[in-house]
């Protein structure tokens, strides 16, 4: 009787640490998938918007000029080498009349990793 009493105890020791084991290794995987998941939380997504929204609308061509330097800035940076931004409507930064008003238009992407980030910017003359 005695030797079956120590089996049984043996035996819960032996499912507990195997229990204990398996909530070790679910805790770690759930852990793990949180460090390598890349995609942006809002925060990160609205200052990286912030620095181009500010331009939306009606504006003047020195205005526009400082919004094409920060898209370059912006596209030749290596964090965001997978967030690049099209700007239209504006050859290069020489095109732009400081003096005359130009209509700036953002669009957001919709899929993707890069979803609700500033994809693409038109810059037209008013």
């Amino acid at each position: 009787m005695e030797n079956a009493s120590k089996a049984l105890i043996i035996a819960g020791a032996i499912l507990l640490a195997i229990l204990i084991i398996s909530l070790g290794i679910l805790i770690y995987n759930q852990a793990s998938s949180v460090v390598t998941d890349n995609s942006m939380d809002e925060v990160a997504i609205s200052t990286f918007n912030n620095k181009f929204t500010n331009y939306a609308g009606s504006q003047r061509g020195s205005t526009v000029r400082a919004l094409v330097q920060q898209v370059n800035a912006s596209n030749a940076a290596k964090e965001n080498a997978s967030r690049q931004i099209t700007l239209s409507g504006v050859s290069d930064i020489s095109s732009i009349d400081t003096g005359a008003m130009y209509t700036v238009k953002i669009e957001y992407s919709t899929s993707g990793s890069n979803n609700g980030l500033v994809n693409k910017i038109t810059v037209s003359a008013s």
